[in-house]
């Protein structure tokens, strides 16, 4: 593979930074759109700017687009790579991750130490599952979707995109989580999740409308 950046600079993108040491890749640098970033060092790794500072790299590294977890400004950030003509980075899996052979997994995602992926499981593209997380079988993870540390997902689940799964929640069997929606920390969702909506609790229930 070649040198890889990674988009965003805070603790997400140092996490996927320590990803790629343990899988022996090299980091040249983050990327960051806000301007006073430029030129800060992060965990002895250079701030490089946006995408147009390291034009003259363009066909020297790949792009690590799922180094922030807000699933809206990954989505932001792939379509920004894309259209800037970079390359995405292969999906990064830590070596202490259970998944099965039987599973699918879409490109740029970023799977966590600890996670147990079982089988018959589509992952889809820019996906982050977090350490510690279980994805029972038969589950359908979309694109961009953001699964936190420690979350428990049982079977024949299906997660639209760019869901967002809070720290530690559950999910009930044979339901589903609609695009786009938030599913609070420590929730338990034993219905199904509307897109664009924000369920916690335990059982989660509806809390608010989303943009």
């Amino acid at each position: 593979m070649k040198e890889l950046v990674i988009w965003g600079c805070g603790g997400h993108a140092r996490e996927v930074k320590h990803l790629c040491d343990i899988l022996n890749l090299e980091v040249v640098g983050f990327l960051d759109e806000r301007a006073e970033m430029k030129g800060k060092v992060i965990d002895e790794v250079p701030v490089l700017g946006d995408l147009k500072d390291i034009s003259l790299f363009k066909d020297k590294v790949k792009v690590v687009c799922a180094g922030v977890g807000n699933p809206n400004l990954k989505k932001k950030f792939v379509i920004k790579t894309i259209n800037a003509g970079f390359k995405i980075s292969d999906t990064l899996i830590h070596p202490l991750v259970y998944i099965s052979k039987k599973n699918t997994l879409g490109i740029g995602s970023i799977i966590c130490e600890g996670a147990i992926l079982t089988t018959n499981i589509s992952v889809g593209d820019f996906v982050i599952i977090n350490r510690g997380s279980n994805i029972s079988h038969d589950n359908t993870i979309n694109d961009y979707v953001t699964i936190s540390p420690g979350v428990n997902i049982a079977g024949n689940v299906m997660i639209d995109e760019g869901a967002y799964i809070g720290i530690g929640s559950s999910i009930r069997e044979k339901t589903s989580i609609g695009a786009w929606a938030v599913i609070g920390g420590g929730a338990f969702v034993k219905n199904d999740v509307p897109a664009k909506t924000m369920y916690v609790g335990v059982p989660a229930k509806f809390k608010k409308f989303l943009q």
